[in-house]
């Protein structure tokens, strides 16, 4: 079931806003980038947590970890390691194996409206049965990983869980929210720790916010 808002760390922008020289950040990103809203160890500390907290709900049922490309990608090699190490429910390691889906619905800060989704028909057949648990960055409207959804129901998986990183706190939302969730931030375009502002600032450890020099400098 979705998560409640006891159950993350609630981001508020004027006390989780850090000076960027109290932090290392790439000095080609110094102008870009406004804040850091959460620091790398917070994060790494934060998944750490979620991995119990998900292996701990499943039994001994193999479950199939998808990664949503492109940011969710660092989310998902840290979490996957965090929950090798954890146990589940019957007190034992958790079964896994590995899959990727690609989603595109942003260009420069925008949602486009359209969703598209890389997995072939064949290997969408392929979940019929199966637990899964996709992996995300950021649940910003909702609409794309609703989309998402309904698409994957389709094909009949046994389970779908949703991890997020980050739920953005939006007048725009859909009302979605994940099963998991790190860390709710305001409604500001964050980048790094692999989120991406047209594929720029995947090389920033902590997840900061924005600038108007930055959006302007990489806008497409």
């Amino acid at each position: 079931m979705p998560a409640d808002s006891s159950q993350w760390i609630d981001v508020l922008e004027d006390k989780f806003k850090y000076k960027l020289d109290h932090f290392v950040i790439p000095g080609h990103y110094s102008d870009d980038v406004e804040s850091i809203l959460i620091p790398h160890g917070l994060i790494m500390d934060r998944i750490a947590k979620l991995a119990q907290l998900i292996t701990s709900e499943y039994d001994n049922e193999r479950v199939v970890v998808c990664c949503v490309l492109k940011g969710g990608h660092q989310f998902f090699s840290d979490l996957v390691n965090c929950m090798k190490k954890a146990l589940n429910k019957e007190g034992k390691t958790l079964p896994m194996t590995l899959d990727f889906v690609r989603v595109k619905s942003y260009e420069n800060d925008k949602s486009t409206g359209q969703v598209h989704i890389s997995m072939t028909e064949k290997e969408l057949s392929e979940l019929k049965g199966k637990n899964l648990l996709l992996v995300e960055d950021i649940i910003d409207t909702g609409k794309t990983m609703k989309k998402l959804l309904e698409t994957l129901s389709k094909y009949e998986p046994k389970s779908v869980k949703v991890a997020s990183l980050l739920l953005k706190k939006t007048p725009l939302s859909c009302g979605y929210i994940p099963d998991y969730v790190g860390f709710a931030v305001p409604d500001l375009f964050v980048v790094g720790y692999c989120l991406d502002y047209n594929d720029i600032f995947r090389d920033l450890d902590h997840i900061c916010a924005i600038s108007e020099v930055g959006k302007t400098k990489y806008a497409i």
